[in-house]
């Protein structure tokens, strides 16, 4: 048994004190192997889940069988505590929150207990994730139907809970249409083992449903997506009496499952993908069901709100995503061009490329995190995520509720399962104030009242929760919600399982997660342009739907890499995102930006930014962990690490300036000194220390620029020679960026051409000059003329601007050296990082008049630039000068060199995409500089796990190699003997060194050993 720390005094607002919390603890931890956490962490972790909602638990247990599920049902009972069960925690109606204690299934009882392709079934237990089913079915030619767009992390207990359906619905039905038998233990203790014929009904269920028979013939819609409510009607004798079926979309108000044997489906071995244009969502909307009796595996909608730019869809204003299978590719693409025959469309494009199909659908799977923010960055919500209509009748329903949508003053994007009739929006609803609250009930009970009218269902996919349940009453009137009181009160007589869901259910506009919320804007250092510069806004990204939970990467996804290699919630986006809102709210967690919990969640963040592009709704946690330590050490002792590491740049200038490298370099080889060294500075001892570089590539450069005809200078403020005191000759020099005249060019160098400043980062000057040498013979070879920044600053005034040529100013001047300012900001030393970026703007002034484009080798650098920069100076407008300024070498030859052909290298690729390029600057430059020099494969996604500072810190060794395990190391393994190591980050070289044994090169180096002939030899 695991006791995650100790009882926190919150009650979680059930009234339970803190004696009797501590009581129930003590229990729980004699009563079961499971964990048992009601520490902080743990509970603030499960105060949410993807809906508009917030429950402050007791505490959490994560049972490891069905005997740790009963026992802590026995406790409970005996204390009266409530029992909420989640899974995956992407419920967006509230569901899977509660007061009391949480059962959290996706710890332990996570197994695929048997899969029988004979007979098409497997028995999986609840918190198994839904695409290790699927993957464990592939080889068989079999798949789970139902289909979330969540399915790399939503859970089959979640699914059987919500009656989960997702995009291949009108083939394959919901989860219920694929439940054969349910192993569920009752409040009270009774081990049911639920099927048809009555198998497993508690006691007075027959009864019940016998008795209201003729209720349950006529008193449900007949909707392919009616999912509100109890399924009671699955009890009537023409329908089997299926208990499991009935049990499905309880949301775990009737029992606990711990265990299920789920029905399996022929997987087409082809598929082919129809994309229907329409000129608007109702015209796709209203074609949508005409296109059922063609037998499409999907017939999704989305509306051109929620498409970004070059999506590549063919024209016009709303899509549907019509899925075919076949035997093979020929057959499957047939019925495409059959379905795109009948139907009456602006444009259409078939898709046969299973990778071409996969970016589509990601667009579509990730609409619900992209539909939390409106086309001008205001915020939308859940809350009438999944009503439902009959298909035939939902061109006129959208059509009524974009006019209710007009009529509240509210926006809304609908896209989702047109086949089905059932629609998913997020809605601009102010929750943050009184004013908007009410507004947002009377739209809620207006829209129900549509829905009804429409003949549909509340809830379509999703599950009432505390969103509708309260609305019941007017889709299926009083006397049948009295039925589903008393079926409530047969199977849990004591409203232990999720109380207040479903029956006798909470209003709608109670425990709404914002109320908690502090009414003013804190303080922060970053300007946070898309959140308004409210940190709140900020925090509120994380909407739950859980992305970043994704056990294994796929293709070249990075979030979230720690996630990943510890499997920790408190290790995810989602989770720390959590805990952030809570600090904020403070009635949990309760030290503000001291916090410990927060700080330890944060702890293991790779800051590798991975998050601003593939979480959904654009959660920026490497930007929110620079600003939480800048608060939390504000005036406090620092870890050695951030002196150390932090101000990496100002230590390996003093070892430039002193000479010091080779000296440094030998003690680092003298294991004791090594040692010594590592622990005072923060260093994990397993690691390797770095060699410093023997000349720094400005030295070189330096050299070189005399020697050079032609070189390109940026006059005596440019350059890396050492001018302690400069002349009164230099002194006359202009200060301004040089003309292409003014620059001679040898006789065999070609025609001059555009001037580009490479910025000497400080991984490329100190640590790796080998790379700085070759994109100078890369960019040269180009036909690019290349400068470095300015390196002289005056004692008052800015020498940079390009009219200073005074004796006295520049005698005076003081040297200086760009920097980014990475290191300090991914150590939050904010105030310090502002200091060296303004010290590098007045350096670079020059460089910004002149309009000159700024080559940036190091990916992190180049990101920190284009992002920290500007958010961290948004009053300076040099700062997004800079920002737009700046180019990855890719970009720069693709931009200013768009006629040279790079040398043929010929040779396959392996390696890893950096984060940051990935997150931040993107790579389609890059892949199609490969192309051209005939460097054949793909890079892996995912982080390499150094990450600058963090797998060199003190206890993040284990966890940087596991996340280097994750993809680098495989792909790196798996290469054949003359594959070229690509990684052009400094950290992923320094990581493949020290982990595998391999050196990575820089593409720079790659292509500058091809222009010389030696080839990209690994």
């Amino acid at each position: 048994m695991t006791d995650r720390g100790d009882v926190a005094g919150d009650s979680g607002g059930t009234g339970t004190g803190v004696t009797d919390s501590a009581a129930l603890a003590g229990a729980l931890r004699k009563a079961v192997r499971g964990d048992v956490g009601f520490d902080v962490t743990a509970r603030a972790l499960v105060t949410m889940d993807a809906s508009n909602y917030r429950r402050v638990p007791l505490g959490v247990v994560a049972p490891r069988d069905a005997d740790d599920v009963a026992a802590v049902l026995e406790v409970c009972r005996e204390r009266g505590v409530p029992v909420v069960a989640r899974g995956g925690g992407t419920s967006i109606a509230g569901q899977a929150t509660g007061t009391g204690v949480v059962l959290d299934f996706t710890r332990h009882m996570t197994a695929l207990v048997e899969l029988d392709p004979g007979s098409r079934t497997a028995v999986v237990q609840p918190g198994l994730v839904l695409d290790r089913l699927q993957e464990a079915a592939a080889p068989h030619g079999l798949r789970f139907g139902p289909d979330p767009s969540t399915h790399s992390r939503c859970t089959l207990g979640g699914m059987i809970g919500n009656n989960s359906c997702g995009s291949h619905s009108v083939a394959w039905g919901t989860t219920a249409d694929s439940v054969r038998e349910l192993s569920v233990i009752t409040a009270r203790g009774r081990r049911l083992r639920l099927g048809q014929g009555w198998a497993g009904a508690p006691d007075g269920l027959r009864e019940l449903a016998e008795g209201e028979l003729a209720r349950l013939r006529t008193g449900f819609p007949d909707l392919p997506r009616r999912i509100s409510g109890y399924a009671l009607d699955a009890l009537l004798p023409e329908k089997g009496a299926d208990v499991a079926r009935s049990f499905c979309g309880s949301e775990g108000t009737l029992g606990i499952l711990t265990e299920a044997v789920v029905r399996l489906v022929d997987n087409p071995r082809a598929r082919a993908l129809a994309v229907l244009a329409y000129a608007d969502e109702s015209a796709a909307a209203e074609a949508a069901a005409g296109l059922l009796p063609l037998g499409p595996l999907t017939v999704e909608g989305m509306a051109a709100d929620l498409v970004p730019a070059g999506a590549g869809l063919p024209r016009g204003g709303a899509w549907l995503f019509v899925e075919t299978g076949g035997e093979t590719p020929d057959a499957a693409r047939a019925r495409a061009r059959e379905i795109v025959r009948a139907a009456d469309v602006v444009d259409s494009l078939v898709v046969t490329d299973p990778a071409a199909q996969r970016v589509l659908w990601r667009i579509r799977e990730d609409a619900a995190g992209t539909a939390t923010r409106m086309p001008d960055g205001s915020e939308a919500w859940p809350g009438w995520e999944d009503c439902a209509v009959p298909p035939a009748r939902l061109g006129g329903y959208l059509r009524d509720f974009r006019a209710l949508l007009a009529a509240h003053g509210l926006r809304g994007t609908p896209y989702g399962h047109f086949g089905d009739g059932c629609i998913h929006v997020r809605i601009d609803f102010d929750l943050l104030t009184e004013a908007g609250v009410g507004r947002f009930r009377r739209f809620s009970e207006e829209l129900a009242d549509l829905v009804v009218a429409h003949g549909g269902s509340l809830s379509g996919e999703h599950g009432d929760g505390q969103a509708r349940a309260e609305l019941l009453p007017r889709m299926y009137g009083a006397e049948t919600v009295r039925l589903f009181e008393r079926a409530k009160a047969v199977w849990d007589p004591d409203d232990l399982l999720n109380p207040g869901m479903l029956v006798r259910p909470a209003r709608l506009d109670e425990n709404l997660r914002f109320a908690v919320l502090p009414r003013r804007p804190v303080d922060v250092a970053f300007a946070y342009p898309d959140d308004g510069g409210d940190f709140r806004a900020a925090v509120r990204r994380c909407v739950g739907v859980a992305k970043c939970r994704t056990a294994t990467a796929a293709g070249p996804a990075v979030m979230c890499p720690s996630f990943r290699a510890t499997g920790e919630e408190e290790h995810s986006t989602r989770g720390r995102a959590r805990l952030l809102h809570e600090m904020l709210a403070g009635d949990l967690v309760t030290d503000g930006w001291r916090s410990p919990e927060v700080l330890d969640a944060l702890d293991l963040c790779l800051s590798c930014k991975g998050c601003r592009s593939d979480c959904p709704a654009g959660v920026d946690m490497a930007t929110y962990k620079a600003e939480f330590l800048h608060h939390h050490y504000a005036h406090r002792r620092r870890p050695a690490a951030h002196h150390s590491m932090g101000r990496l740049p100002e230590w390996l200038r003093w070892a430039s300036r002193t000479h010091l490298a080779p000296l440094l370099n030998t003690l680092a080889s003298v294991r004791p000194l090594a040692a010594l060294g590592k622990h005072l500075a923060g260093i994990a001892p397993e690691r390797d220390i770095p060699l410093l570089a023997p000349r720094t590539f400005t030295t070189w450069w330096h050299r070189r620029d005399r020697t050079t005809p032609g070189a390109t200078t940026l006059g005596p403020a440019s350059g890396p020679a050492p001018v302690a005191h400069p002349t009164a000759a230099s002194a006359s020099t202009d200060t301004s960026v040089p003309t292409a005249a003014s620059t001679p060019t040898p006789a065999s160098a070609p025609p001059p051409g555009t001037l580009v400043v490479l910025w000497p980062d400080t991984f490329t000057e100190h640590l790796s000059p080998s790379v700085g040498r070759a994109a100078v013979r890369v960019l040269e070879a180009a036909g690019l003329r290349v400068a470095l920044p300015p390196t002289l600053l005056p004692r008052g005034g800015a020498i940079g601007d390009g009219r200073t040529r005074s004796a006295a100013a520049l005698l005076t001047a003081r040297r200086a050296r760009v920097c980014c300012g990475l290191t300090y900001v991914s150590t939050g030393q904010l105030d310090r990082a502002r200091t060296v970026l303004r010290r590098t703007l007045d350096l670079m002034e020059p460089v910004l008049r002149a309009g000159a484009p700024v080559v940036v080798l190091e990916p992190s650098c180049a990101a920190a630039l284009r992002t920290d920069l500007p958010e961290l100076l948004p009053d300076d407008p040099r700062a997004a000068r800079l920002s737009a300024a700046v180019l990855t070498l890719a970009e720069t030859l693709e931009r200013h060199a768009p006629h040279w052909t790079p040398p043929a290298v010929d040779r396959p690729v392996a390696g890893q995409t950096h984060c940051h390029q990935h997150a931040v600057l993107g790579d389609s430059p890059d892949r199609r500089l490969r192309a051209a020099a005939g460097l054949t494969g793909e890079l892996s996604g995912g982080c390499c796990g150094l990450a600058g500072n963090f797998g060199f810190e003190k206890g993040h060794f284990e966890v940087s190699r596991a996340c280097a395990e994750d993809q680098l190391l495989p792909s790196v393994r798996q290469a054949a003997e003359d594959t070229v190591i690509l990684a052009d980050g400094y950290s992923c070289r320094t990581q493949l060194d020290q982990l595998a044994g391999v050196r990575g090169r820089h593409l720079a180096e790659v292509l500058a050993q091809a222009l010389d002939g030696t080839g990209g030899a690994r």
